[in-house]
């Protein structure tokens, strides 16, 4: 495979800072393949896009690059990404197929295999610190643009891309809010909360009001006002729990 790929302060490294870290020892295989499995699920590296360089990612994870081959041998058995040769090379992620939304037998598996309530409180409790933590501590010019760019690519979003650029502001925030374990661990919680969100329809009223929330929740922090940012952030996920109650409980 080629070595060519995102390097270290990259954009494609900001995204995937909050999913990617060292592995611990023992479970190496398994750790670095759950989150390369995140990455996907996640949409951090978007359908035709390459993965970082073998190298990049073996020394992010702190494992052998043996062991990452394993690992992308396994997606690709999968049909999740595919290997390129050449100078334009490397590992690619293959789309996936559609969603079976409203599909009863994807709805009942979905909703049988997480505790929705659980899930939901958790992420409310992530989100709803991160913004207070981003407001507090102040941001610096270069993360007050990262956060922009951010909104904006969901304003200018696609509706067929909306939600994978929705889990990157989301993504950003709680790395800005400047603890690497709230990161991960939302980052975790937001795969799931993804999986529930894909079995059911995008609602074009729901998106402007979530759209208005996430431009009031950026002028909150970067205004300083915490308790602002978190006000705005507790009705948001609130607003997207309601819904989700409403068409999987």
């Amino acid at each position: 495979m080629s070595e060519s790929g995102s390097g270290p302060g990259s954009a494609a490294d900001d995204r995937l800072a909050p999913v990617l870290r060292p592995v611990r020892a023992g479970n190496g295989f398994e750790e670095a393949l759950e989150q390369i499995l995140q990455v996907l699920r996640l949409g951090l590296v978007p359908d035709g896009g390459r993965l970082p360089a073998e190298r990049e990612l073996a020394d992010r994870l702190r494992i052998s690059r043996v062991t990452l081959r394993e690992v992308l041998k396994v997606l690709q058995d999968q049909g999740l990404v595919e290997s390129r040769r050449g100078r334009y090379g490397g590992t690619f992620v293959r789309a996936r197929p559609e969603p079976a939304v409203g599909g009863e037998d994807e709805l009942r598996r979905r909703v049988e295999a997480v505790d929705v309530e659980d899930t939901l409180r958790f992420r409310e409790v992530l989100e709803v610190g991160a913004a207070g933590l981003c407001a507090a501590h102040g941001r610096g010019d270069g993360q007050a643009r990262r956060l922009r760019a951010a909104l904006d690519a969901t304003r200018d979003a696609p509706l067929a891309d909306y939600r994978r650029l929705d889990t990157m502001f989301h993504l950003t925030l709680a790395e800005l809010a400047g603890s690497p374990s709230l990161a991960a661990q939302y980052a975790a919680v937001r795969a799931t909360v993804n999986d529930l969100l894909d079995c059911i329809p995008l609602l074009v009223k729901n998106l402007e009001h979530s759209q208005a929330q996430h431009g009031a929740m950026v002028e909150a922090v970067l205004d300083g006002d915490a308790d602002g940012a978190r006000e705005v952030m507790r009705e948001h996920c609130e607003g997207t729990a309601a819904l989700l109650r409403g068409f999987l409980i």
